[in-house]
């Protein structure tokens, strides 16, 4: 690691173990409560949805953080109120933070309160802004995806490497449908009507987190997705670049944990991809 960046043990303990520790419990615990959903609310729209599973679940990270590591930051999905700006907002009244841990305690919840099983928890640790730990987990395959900034990206013990793909044709790509109807909906709509016939395939599966996991295992060449916050995106995108692969903003800029608007890919097709979601959305 770079003599400039920070060691990932502190008194003893590892960042990443920690993260790991949060993810695997809180998973084993969200699984378990599948099926048995007794509180269903809507946030920002229809679309956007929480349970009391997911405000036990970011409890219980939360406490299990700050017993380790009680002087870090804590940014959670359901502690900030709906919407974009209460979402931009939250992270910028975080931007000082030396160490800000960031979590979604279930990407996913959708998928989760349906019981289909693609869903996740994200937890990321920030230092000065910069993203140095990043874990996914997806309880239902009992997978967990880590990395650590400077030392590769881990799923099952094994590093990951991006996909080969070089074109876009031969890509199988993954996108979401964002919650805000107004704008995001729309725009994605007319990337999607651009996109689905020059590549291989297009996936929406529902996770934010699992689908750039998936970009960092190779399983995926891209994804992008509009109107996305810091706790969807931050962890999964470490996995990216320590992957081997490349994260950014539908316009090409270099990604920051306050980009809403994301790209992700294994690097060689990440330039035609931006492309095209540039002339869809002038269209």
């Amino acid at each position: 690691m770079d003599e400039n960046q920070p060691e990932s043990i502190i008194g003893g303990k590892s960042f990443t173990a920690v993260a790991v520790n949060c993810a695997a419990k809180a998973g084993e615990w969200i699984k378990s409560k599948v099926g048995s959903i007794t509180q269903l609310d809507t946030k920002y729209s229809m679309h956007d949805l929480v349970t009391e599973v997911d405000k036990g679940a970011e409890r219980m990270i939360r406490n299990l953080i700050l017993t380790h590591f009680p002087t870090h930051s804590f940014l959670g999905e359901e502690g900030v109120e709906p919407g974009p700006e209460a979402s931009a907002k939250a992270l910028q009244e975080m931007s000082e933070s030396e160490y800000l841990w960031i979590v979604d305690p279930i990407d996913g919840t959708t998928n989760y309160v349906h019981g289909f099983p693609f869903y996740s928890v994200s937890i990321a640790l920030a230092h000065q802004g910069k993203v140095i730990v990043g874990v996914v987990y997806d309880p239902s395959r009992d997978e967990l995806f880590v990395a650590e900034r400077g030392k590769g990206a881990y799923v099952h013990g094994r590093r990951m490497q991006v996909a080969k793909e070089n074109a876009l044709n031969k890509s199988l790509l993954a996108t979401g449908f964002p919650a805000d109807q107004h704008v995001a909906l729309p725009a994605n709509m007319k990337s999607i009507q651009a996109l689905a016939p020059k590549v291989r395939n297009l996936r929406v599966a529902g996770s934010a987190a699992l689908h750039l996991a998936y970009v960092a295992a190779g399983r995926l060449s891209g994804f992008w997705e509009y109107n996305l916050s810091a706790w969807d995106i931050a962890a999964g995108s470490l996995l990216v670049e320590e992957a081997g692969g490349r994260m950014s903003d539908v316009a090409g800029q270099p990604f920051h944990l306050g980009v809403r608007n994301v790209v992700a890919s294994n690097g060689l097709v990440h330039d035609e991809l931006i492309e095209e979601l540039r002339v869809a959305a002038r269209t």
